[in-house]
């Protein structure tokens, strides 16, 4: 008769199992791409080009207000101006929406199909689990970010021509430059919504419910965007993620300013970990039940 004291034998994986190849990121990649959310939202940011090219075929080509030009009044200036001015636009709100969907969605989603249980039941290591979807998401996210400029870029020149990206405060950009700091910029962004990914995935891990992690990601980050307006907060809005979103303008002048891109990225990047280190802490402990 056994006893509490007898020591328990360790249960030996299965012949040829190995946790490093259970659920491999092409798979989830590729159900992540079939994914109807998936092609709207690539869809959504492809159209957004078009629009505006729309919108100044009918408004006329921009002009500045009081004398003062912005870097919306130099949108037809140039292919390369014209994913700049697509980029300003989106960065504070719809680029915003592709980060928090892709990583938001990706674990509660599972639970909300009741199929979590079984990928970790296959089994799935649990941190392997999180690993595979928050890279794919974050790459997804990447992706969204780099298609809307590309798409802008092509459109803008096809449009107004291939040329030097004209600055606001005076003076150009060859195109080669240009294009290179564009990067930069896309770069910049991505890094400045790792807070955001980060709320998202940490709330997919706390809810069965995949609106509430998107919609809670959102609502927090809309929160940020009205606390940092708040200019009676002072030097305390530096710590706000939002304060910074911008910053990457710094990078499409003659002479770059780089401090400001560096403030935010260490911002962003330090309650991206802490986030992230949240959501593999509570999944490892987390009782599975969907």
């Amino acid at each position: 008769m056994s006893t509490l004291t007898e020591p328990v034998e360790p249960v030996e994986a299965a012949p040829g199992y190995r946790a490093g190849r259970t659920l491999p990121l092409r798979v989830e990649l590729v159900r992540q791409l079939k994914r109807r959310r998936t092609l709207i939202m690539g869809g959504v940011l492809a159209v957004l080009p078009f629009v505006l090219l729309v919108a100044f075929a009918i408004g006329g080509e921009p002009s500045g207000r009081d004398g003062r030009v912005t870097l919306m009044d130099t949108a037809t200036a140039s292919g390369a101006n014209f994913a700049a001015v697509n980029l300003f636009v989106s960065a504070g709100f719809l680029l915003v929406i592709p980060v928090a969907l892709f990583c938001g969605d990706t674990v509660a989603s599972e639970a909300g199909w009741s199929s979590l249980r079984y990928l970790l039941a296959a089994p799935v290591p649990r941190t392997r689990l999180l690993l595979s979807k928050l890279a794919v998401g974050l790459g997804l996210s990447l992706a969204a970010m780099v298609l809307l400029p590309v798409v802008a870029l092509a459109v803008g020149t096809a449009a107004y021509g291939w040329g030097p990206l004209q600055i606001p405060t005076g003076g150009a950009l060859d195109a080669g430059t240009a294009a290179q700091r564009l990067v930069v910029v896309v770069g910049y962004v991505f890094v400045s919504q790792l807070v955001t990914a980060g709320l998202a995935f940490w709330l997919s891990t706390r809810t069965d419910a995949p609106l509430g992690a998107v919609g809670g990601a959102v609502g927090l980050t809309i929160v940020g965007n009205v606390l940092d307006a708040v200019t009676a907060l002072g030097h305390w809005r530096d710590f706000l993620p939002a304060h910074w979103q911008f910053a990457w303008a710094d990078a499409v002048q003659q002479d770059p300013e780089w401090s400001g891109m560096v403030q935010g990225a260490a911002v962003s990047v330090t309650y991206a970990v802490v986030l992230f280190a949240l959501a593999f802490r509570g999944f490892a402990r987390k009782d599975i039940v969907s």
